[in-house]
């Protein structure tokens, strides 16, 4: 079981400070110091790719620029690196999402990923028009999958569930390879609909017990399905521990307590339980200090003052960073989905200092895991 590495495209802008805008808020930080268009997206994405980056995660939401269209842009600018392409199941129909994967495909040879974000944050999800609850958003992103993979065999589709109904629904031609689906949510709504939909279960970074106990969870209710499991984090990596705790402390300094209350306060309404795990880490304390924020060895928890999803960090020299890394790898995480503050020259510290202490370790490598749509009913009364 190889690690696979990806990164993350700051499509809502850039810079040497946390970048948060995030869901629903623009709150009091500093702008972005860098503008997210499409050049300078292009040297992140070229060099995730030239630091051995396998793809990039790519957000959705009001807050940042279009995840399809983006990575779209980008696709000539690159010739290997895969888009991981976030979108959100309640704002577009399932046969035009299986259309779009499909036609994306072609155009890019094979190197789409997609990340289906159920939406757990009540007020971003009414910009789109979602008004469901919590857990009708996940009853609803379980049969938009069922659906999608159902098309993508290539057959006429028929569903008649409670938020979908199609009749012969077909794409020109099936997707070639299928793109794997990544499934994030913490829930006891959102367990289950990993378990049965995802082909990478996605969590964020918290600390190895918690994350341990995640993935007991979803393979229990897995069972007998194959399913791997992935998780995201920020990174400070240096040549020595010092160095990269330093780097934490100039992020924490830039943090003003107004912004970091009235982020709190807008991360506390969240529906998200991971999120709220997340807020649960520092409590939205700044007064601890850059230490006090450290909630495992190595993992830090600062990001997560102002910055929505994602909040923690791995932090140290190269071997120590990689040595957390081997941690979760060890609890059956597969799949790293990391970032860092700025983009563009962190994937440079990763990739030239960790990545090589990975493949010494023999964690690099192989291929990646052939995927196939599932063998379901087609035509089905609900979900």
């Amino acid at each position: 079981m190889s690690v696979v590495l990806h990164w993350f495209l700051p499509t809502s802008g850039d810079g040497r400070t946390v970048v948060e805008r995030f869901h629903a808020n623009r709150s009091l930080g500093a702008a972005a110091l860098r503008d997210p268009d499409v050049d300078y997206l292009a040297q992140v994405a070229q060099a995730a790719e030239r630091n051995g980056f396998t793809g990039v995660l790519t957000p959705t939401g009001t807050w940042c620029e279009d995840a399809w269209l983006t990575t779209a842009a980008l696709i000539a600018r690159t010739s290997t690196l895969k888009f991981l392409v976030a979108f959100r199941p309640g704002v577009i129909s399932p046969t035009l999402a299986a259309q779009m994967a499909a036609t994306y495909q072609r155009i890019s040879r094979g190197r789409l990923l997609l990340n289906v974000v159920t939406g757990g944050d009540e007020v971003e999800q009414r910009r789109f028009g979602d008004w469901l609850d919590h857990d009708q958003r996940y009853a609803r992103t379980d049969e938009f999958l069922h659906v999608v993979r159902a098309v993508w065999s290539g057959r006429p589709v028929d569903f008649d569930g409670e938020h979908y109904r199609v009749s012969g629904a077909t794409v020109l031609a099936a997707p070639d390879p299928v793109p794997p689906i990544y499934f994030g949510g913490s829930s006891d709504a959102a367990l289950p609909v990993a378990a049965r939909r995802a082909d990478v279960y996605l969590t964020w970074g918290e600390p190895p017990a918690q994350v341990a106990e995640k993935i007991e969870r979803v393979r229990a209710l897995a069972g007998d399905r194959p399913i791997r499991f992935g998780i995201r984090l920020h990174t400070i990596s240096r040549d020595t521990s010092a160095e990269a705790w330093r780097e934490a402390e100039k992020l924490l300094e830039a943090l003003d307590p107004e912004q970091v209350a009235k982020a709190q306060e807008q991360l506390r309404a969240s529906q998200s339980v991971g999120q709220q795990r997340m807020v649960a880490l520092h409590g939205g304390d700044l007064s601890r200090g850059v230490r006090g924020l450290e909630v495992h060895p190595g993992l830090w928890a600062g990001i997560g003052l102002v910055r929505g999803g994602a909040g923690t960090a791995l932090v140290g020299s190269h071997e120590e960073v990689a040595d957390l890394v081997e941690e979760y790898h060890d609890l059956g995480v597969e799949e790293f989905v990391l970032s860092g503050y700025p983009h563009l020259e962190e994937s440079y510290w990763f990739g030239e200092g960790v990545r090589p202490i990975l493949a010494r370790r023999g964690l690099l490598g192989g291929a990646e895991p052939e995927l196939s749509v599932p063998s379901e009913t087609l035509s089905l009364g609900g979900s």
